[in-house]
């Protein structure tokens, strides 16, 4: 079931793949039903994969962008699969059974992308609407969650379990923490630090200073010629 327009050219950097669901009730529909919707919304990932059914509908050529993501970010990397999986985020799909997931992964194998998850266990739902989505971790490429792509303000997958999918020797990196969304009155930026005043001058010991008079006078000159006086 081909798409009648991709996301454009690819844009280079490591391999990668996305993995998406929408709020599709794996109950009620099939793979090739959500497929059609999308290309008719111009929304068209990759493939559309059923993991009740293992079926598979793919809907662009891998070397070529999807447009499910949106944007110039779905362009990234030699290849940048997206796939968008029949299930919710609520319900992380990685809980029930999972047809034809071996086939798919050992086909994302033969295109580079490498078995692990630089940003982590994707976040459930809706604290996944805080990931903190790092360029750095993107960089790397691999296995993301919707919820972890730069700029782009997807909730899903939800908490999949990532080993699931990439097997149980896949490196886990901690599951990141959300980040905190700045309240209104939160400073824009970091003020630097106002300079420190320098101490005050202390007077001696027993000699309270007095107004006006200088805290350590100078002394005196002598005139020239005057000598100390004598009785």
């Amino acid at each position: 079931m081909p798409a009648r327009h991709d996301g454009g050219a690819l844009r280079g950097g490591a391999p990668r793949v996305v993995w998406c669901t929408g709020d599709h009730d794996p109950r009620t529909v099939s793979a090739r039903s959500v497929a059609a919707d999308l290309i008719k919304e111009d929304r068209a990932p990759h493939l559309v994969w059923h993991p009740g059914t293992g079926e598979v509908v793919q809907l662009l050529p891998v070397t070529r962008a999807a447009r499910l993501l949106g944007g110039r970010v779905g362009r990234e990397g030699r290849v940048c699969v997206q796939i968008l999986v029949i299930g919710q985020a609520r319900a992380p799909f990685t809980g029930a059974l999972l047809d034809g997931l071996d086939a798919i992964v050992q086909w994302l194998d033969s295109w580079g992308v490498a078995r692990r998850w630089p940003a982590g266990p994707p976040l459930p739902s809706p604290q996944s609407y805080h990931a903190r989505r790092s360029r750095k971790d993107w960089a790397r490429g691999g296995h993301y969650g919707a919820s972890q792509v730069p700029v782009v303000d997807r909730p899903d997958p939800g908490a999949i379990d990532v080993r699931r999918i990439t097997g149980p020797d896949t490196p886990v990196a901690p599951i990141p923490k959300p980040r905190a969304p700045l309240a209104d009155d939160a400073p824009s930026r970091l003020l630097p630090r106002p300079p420190r005043s320098p101490d005050p001058v202390r007077p001696p010991q027993g000699e309270p200073p007095s107004p006006g008079r200088p805290l350590h006078p100078a002394h005196e000159p002598v005139p020239v010629g005057q000598t100390a006086m004598s009785n």
